[in-house]
């Protein structure tokens, strides 16, 4: 009966061995194969007569002459590993079909423990895992060519988990942010923003009310860099899912600091563009019509002073006169500026210390009424500021804003004048500040247009700052508000500046 018992658990201990799926030998800790099962035999190619009672060892290098095992490569062999640790051990082993195609195998060592604990018995199965390595070779170089495209990609790219918490981000996005691979575990998805952004970004993510729940299109937004620095970006955004429920956001950024320049810069040279024309166009009308006022107005101051002459001293007509010629002379000069607003008359140009002419007009225009409650601060270089231009011309600019500062500050504030170089830009710069009640927005775009004037009607023409910028053109430089509030404005006059090499080396040729 219990012989019957016995036989029964071996023959079902041999059907399990023989139903296992995986090519499998059972061997003693000295590597003597004892069993094998028919999966073996069959992926072997061989009779159980020739494997049973042989080493491993020799099985494998008969049969697998081009395959190399650790203990042939004076490795650690896994089956004396398994046996020394009583644990299971595994070997990836690299083969070759008979297409000369490579393949992987698997083979795991499975200890069998007796009932003193000592290892009886080692299972071998083989696997083949070529399919599994091939996909994973496959994903490793998908992941790489990924990991490639955001590493090289120009825009900022970022990946942050549920928690706010940076797992991800690449080299652009260290340049646009500041921080670097090693300072993302100490910040937060906030940190790179002010306040409050980040929850309005996730808040429009989540919502409908812009597009697709858990993306974000391209928006204007303000980051923020590690050392507090804010910059305009624009970015997209979307939300990671896993198995429906929010895993980690990604967002993409793009500095848009050199857009916006260009953007300024095109602005203001369309505006420039539009403002000479207007100069032209009304400069050829000025031309014409100073031409046919000023010969009758030649005429009429050349009569009346004859007339005048004549006259006895107390005649009652020779106040009347005295008008008459006063008021001629006045029509003169507004005919003069008319014609040098018109630009009838070719600039002068020399070489000239910019100082120069900031000193000659504050002489100029300095009488004590006009300045007895303003202060004039003047900050120039020691350094000559050199420039080549036509001097008297620059003179009236200054002038001109040098009056329209102190009528701003009405007559009571500080007026600065300041003359500097832009060595990096190679620009020649004189500002003229005021302490007034800047200029208007709405007046802005308006300020350098012909007969355009906030002053009273018959205090200005309007015509100063749109001959200065004509007088700034012809001397290839520019006019233009620096800085405007409530708290003052500063105007910039922009010559090409001169290097002192080009002074002697023409002084030397003259």
């Amino acid at each position: 009966m219990m012989n019957k018992g016995i036989d029964r658990e071996i023959d079902w201990r041999l059907r399990v061995f023989e139903s296992l799926s995986y090519p499998t030998i059972i061997l003693l800790p000295d590597r003597t194969i004892i069993a094998v099962n028919g999966r073996y035999l069959e992926k072997m190619g061989v009779e159980e007569e020739e494997i049973i009672g042989r080493s491993c060892r020799e099985v494998n290098l008969r049969n697998y002459p081009e395959q190399k095992f650790p203990c042939a490569e004076q490795g650690e062999c896994p089956l004396a590993r398994a046996v020394h640790t009583r644990s299971g051990q595994s070997v990836l082993l690299k083969y070759h079909d008979v297409y000369g195609g490579e393949g992987w195998e698997e083979r795991v060592f499975s200890p069998i423990l007796g009932a003193d604990g000592e290892v009886d018995f080692i299972i071998e199965s083989i696997r083949d895992v070529t399919r599994v390595k091939n996909l994973e070779k496959m994903y490793s170089g998908v992941r790489e060519l990924i990991d490639q495209v955001v590493q090289t990609s120009v825009s900022g790219i970022i990946a942050a988990d549920r928690q706010g918490r940076i797992i991800l981000m690449n080299r652009a996005a260290e340049e646009l942010f500041g921080y670097s691979g090693y300072d993302i575990d100490n910040v937060n998805i906030e940190d790179y923003y002010p306040p409050g952004v980040a929850r309005e970004i996730m808040r429009k993510l989540r919502s409908e009310e812009i597009g697709e729940k858990g993306k974000l299109p391209i928006t204007r937004v303000t980051i923020r860099r590690k050392d507090g620095a804010e910059v305009p970006a624009e970015m997209t955004a979307v939300i990671i899912y896993e198995d429906g429920r929010e895993a980690a956001t990604a967002g993409i950024f793009n500095d848009l600091r050199d857009k916006l320049e260009v953007e300024r810069q095109l602005k203001e040279a369309h505006a420039q563009l539009i403002q000479s024309e207007k100069l032209a166009s009304l400069g050829r009308l000025a031309a014409g019509v100073a031409h046919e006022i000023n010969n009758p107005l030649t005429g009429i101051l050349l009569y009346a002073s004859m007339m005048r002459e004549k006259l006895e001293k107390d005649h009652p007509l020779e106040q009347n006169l005295r008008y008459i010629i006063e008021d001629t002379q006045r029509c003169q000069e507004i005919v003069k500026n008319l014609l040098a607003y018109s630009r009838q008359s070719n600039p002068t140009r020399q070489y000239f210390q910019l100082n120069e002419a900031l000193g000659e007009s504050l002489r100029l225009v300095r009488d004590q009424k006009l300045f007895l409650h303003v202060k004039v601060v003047e900050d120039a270089p020691a350094a000559p500021v050199l420039v080549n231009a036509d001097k008297n011309q620059l003179c009236q600019v200054v002038i001109n804003l040098i009056i329209n500062a102190v009528d701003a500050m009405d007559g009571n504030g500080t007026l600065t004048l300041r003359t500097y170089e832009d060595r990096p830009n190679r620009k020649a710069i004189l500002e003229v500040s005021d302490t007034g009640g800047g200029i208007p927005a709405e007046n802005m775009s308006k300020i350098f247009d012909p007969f355009f004037s906030t002053k009273e009607v018959g205090k200005g023409t309007g015509l100063g700052l749109s001959m200065a910028y004509g007088i700034m053109e012809e001397n290839h430089g520019r006019i233009y508000v620096k800085d405007t509030s409530p708290e003052g404005t500063t105007f910039a006059l922009e010559l090409p500046l001169v290097p002192m090499s080009d002074v002697i080396l023409f002084d030397s040729i003259g």
